[in-house]
């Protein structure tokens, strides 16, 4: 028996060792992957040469603030509109100089590119889709998609289904407010712009909104979490280890990305069953049907080419007006001053509200004319999108090496970014009231709206590839602001919450943004 004891006894303490031997060496593994990483960030990066931008950190340090990521570039950018953090395969400039901007996105737009980097991070969820490419395939893109842009049976539709929906929240607000309940305005926007986006887009009421598709919500959760999970790739030195083994954040994006391109070839499929039962009708209103009818002429634009299309459609026509509205109704909140001078104008270029004013007829009120009149509402939107940019950081890389125009020096390679958000909080650019939410700074003295040179206000990017949807953007967040605020005065649930983003691609407000919504005519 004691013999026994002593066997089972050795036995177990030869498994521990056995695993304590495996940890220690998993633990030294991965011990000399950092420092090897470490070791190579800092070799051959002329560090000390004042022919190149300074470095202010390395991958690791923007790995430490990520969850204030934009605050803490604009921190930086206050010392130094252009510098440098290293990586272990190159440099990344990051600048603020409206100069350098106009340079790489227009002046020498064909010597920058997305980069091989920049596409390996992102491919996974833009495929092939115009954020993600260069060349021939951005310029098929592009040419295809500004034409549909520029069709009146377009913009038509799209204004109907903008105005269809901003009455159904409406009605969601509705009845809130007579609950006197608190509700996430991000979240309604998200519904409420995807089902927009899916009406324009595929021709399909996905009626998130009104909460009758439990798989359109699923698929919304799982584009916005692959959204913040593709993010994070640009500060995890090891997730393309982390995606071979498919394990962690990896696994969870690889999941997210097949229930999306699941969802999407499934409507595509339905669409080109649609149109096959239609052959004789040419004239289509949705983008998908559009593009379907120019695919029967470029074998090229298969299933896959055109989900990669659609799915960069999507996040550019959902995450650029949800966000920027849930902004702007942050923004009306916290200076209530602007949110009545809003209403003043919908009450002079609309006219007083009327006792008998339903949703529906205020709603047919709204024309292009009355929406071009709306400078002070189209001033107030263009001062949310400075201070919170729907994309907060964007980029090109070298494709050979270059002198920007502040003097600093790049190696082919090497990525230079455009912080939109931190420009909007620089004083060197807009004045030492950078800071402050200020609408009228886009006002002539007639109170007429004055663009800004689209290289200082970058939120929709500028140059060759500046957003073919920006009107449609603008279009559509007028109308949704105008109705809801023609019904509704809004107020946050809690003012000593701290209001913050989200750090990913698109800057949404992370943990949503609370409100309570009162009956204007009351």
């Amino acid at each position: 028996m004691q013999h026994m004891i002593t066997f089972v006894f050795l036995h177990n303490m030869l498994i521990l060792h056995i695993i304590f031997t495996s940890i220690a060496t998993t633990l030294l593994l991965i011990l000399i992957t950092l420092l090897a990483l470490i070791l190579k960030t800092f070799i051959g990066k002329s560090i000390k040469n004042p022919k190149y931008p300074p470095v202010v950190g390395t991958v690791f340090d923007q790995l430490f603030y990520f969850k204030k990521l934009h605050d803490y570039f604009a921190d930086i950018a206050l010392k130094h509109p252009t510098f440098r953090f290293l990586l272990p395969d190159q440099s990344e400039v990051y600048t603020t100089d409206v100069r350098n901007i106009e340079h790489i996105l227009k002046t020498n737009f064909d010597n920058y590119s997305k980069g091989e980097y920049n596409k390996d991070v992102v491919t996974d969820l833009f495929g092939n889709g115009i954020f993600a490419v260069d060349g021939a395939k951005w310029k098929q893109q592009r040419k295809l998609a500004s034409f549909e842009f520029s069709t009146r049976v377009l913009r038509d539709f799209s204004c109907t289904v903008f105005r269809e929906n901003a009455a159904k929240l409406v009605r969601v607000v509705s009845e809130f407010a007579t609950a006197n309940k608190v509700f996430d305005v991000q979240n309604l926007l998200m519904q409420c712009t995807l089902d927009s986006i899916f009406k324009v887009g595929f021709g399909v009421d996905l009626n998130c909104l009104e909460g009758s598709s439990e798989e359109g919500g699923a698929f919304i959760k799982a584009f916005d979490d692959s959204n913040a999970l593709i993010y994070w790739r640009y500060v995890d030195p090891l997730w393309k280890v982390k995606r071979f083994l498919n394990v962690g954040c990896e696994a969870a994006l690889r999941n997210n990305i097949k229930l999306i391109n699941d969802f999407v070839l499934n409507l595509i499929s339905k669409k080109r069953e649609q149109l096959g039962m239609n052959q004789h009708c040419n004239e289509k209103e949705d983008i998908l049907s559009r593009f379907l009818i120019e695919s029967k002429k470029d074998p090229r634009m298969d299933d896959q080419y055109l989900m990669d299309i659609i799915l960069n459609f999507l996040i550019a026509g959902k995450d650029t007006s949800a966000n920027t509205l849930s902004w702007f109704f942050y923004m009306l909140c916290k200076n209530p001053l602007v949110q009545e001078k809003v209403v003043l104008e919908m009450e002079k270029v609309v006219g007083d509200q009327e006792n008998g004013d339903t949703i529906e007829t205020f709603v047919d009120k709204i024309t292009d004319g009355v929406l071009e009149k709306m400078h002070y509402l189209h001033a107030a939107l263009s001062e949310t999108l400075r201070l919170y940019p729907a994309v907060p950081l964007d980029g090109r890389v070298a494709d050979m090496d270059d002198t920007l125009p502040d003097g600093f020096k790049l190696k082919k390679g090497e990525g230079v970014y455009y912080m939109s958000y931190a420009m909007g909080r620089m004083p060197y650019i807009w004045g030492d009231d950078a800071e402050d939410f200020k609408p009228e700074r886009w006002l002539n003295d007639d109170g007429v709206f004055q663009a800004e040179s689209p290289f200082k206000f970058v939120a929709f990017h500028a140059g060759p590839r500046i957003c073919l949807g920006k009107d449609f953007a603008y279009r559509q967040m007028k109308i949704m602001s105008l109705v809801v605020l023609h019904f509704f005065v809004f107020k946050l649930a809690d003012e000593s919450r701290k209001v913050t983003y989200r750090t990913m691609f698109t800057l949404h407000i992370d943990g949503g943004l609370h409100l309570l919504a009162v009956p204007r005519t009351s």
